[in-house]
């Protein structure tokens, strides 16, 4: 498993965009041009049933495997790794699966999460980016530290928190410059989110990753299903989605 221990960090647009034929509305839509901003399907509401409307809209999109899973070691003391693996016993053998976790995400607001399990670790691999594509989702930012007096969205604007079993993922806005004060793999997802500063905290079972990322995912849903008055929309500089940047 040597060959897995590399950097899993690539771009997300690997399908060819060119040669798609839609099967659904949406993507006919998204294909003839009639929709250019993935916000408007967002807000919309509509399901995303075909990756290549995400890799249209999001042409900069990039995805990064976690480490879910540990090989074995001496005293449990294996190396972590992107695949995580069981078998199932049965009266011809042992039936290996494995299971990937992926994020992916522009760093500018969009954000997406996915398993894939399947009997080889390939075919999993992809299912958990196909899968990340499908559930793009937006994340609002801020600046909601009262350290903070900083106009740029780089943070999130109050605390949220998500639990899922026993994990519970707390996070808190930090002002700028503070960073990523989070566990590695928490911080991959906020990286490809285009969140740059933040506190955390985390209760339960921490080592079952896979709870510990859904407990996160709930926790960001959170920033855009909270009600902002407009009052302090404009002091706590929250931003919706994604920012065009400026040349």
């Amino acid at each position: 498993m040597a060959k897995f221990q590399m950097t899993t960090r690539e771009s997300a647009a690997t399908s060819d965009v060119e040669g798609w034929k839609p099967k659904t509305q949406l993507g006919r839509e998204v294909k003839a041009k009639d929709i250019l901003n993935i916000d408007d399907i967002l807000d919309a509401g509509r399901t995303i049933l075909e990756p290549e409307i995400i890799d249209m809209l999001l042409p900069d999109l990039e995805s990064d495997l976690l480490l879910i899973g540990q090989a074995k070691g001496k005293f449990g003391g294996g190396q972590r790794r992107i695949f995580r693996q069981t078998q199932k016993k049965t009266r011809e053998g042992n039936k290996p699966k494995f299971t990937a976790m992926a994020v992916v995400g522009d760093r500018n607001g969009h954000v997406g999460i996915g398993i894939g399990c399947a009997k080889e670790t390939m075919p999993a691999r992809q299912k958990a980016v196909r899968k990340a594509k499908l559930n793009v989702f937006k994340i609002r930012r801020g600046t909601g530290s009262w350290e903070d007096a900083s106009s740029d969205p780089h943070s999130i604007p109050f605390t949220v928190e998500g639990k899922v079993g026993s994990v519970i993922v707390k996070l808190m806005p930090a002002p700028k410059g503070k960073g990523l004060v989070v566990e590695k793999e928490v911080a991959k997802v906020l990286e490809q989110a285009g969140i740059h500063n933040v506190w955390s905290k985390s209760f339960g079972q921490t080592k079952n990753k896979v709870n510990f990322i859904k407990a996160l995912e709930k926790a960001l849903r959170q920033l855009s299903a909270t009600r902002v008055q407009l009052r302090h929309q404009e002091k706590l500089a929250v931003v919706d989605g994604g920012v065009k940047k400026s040349d």
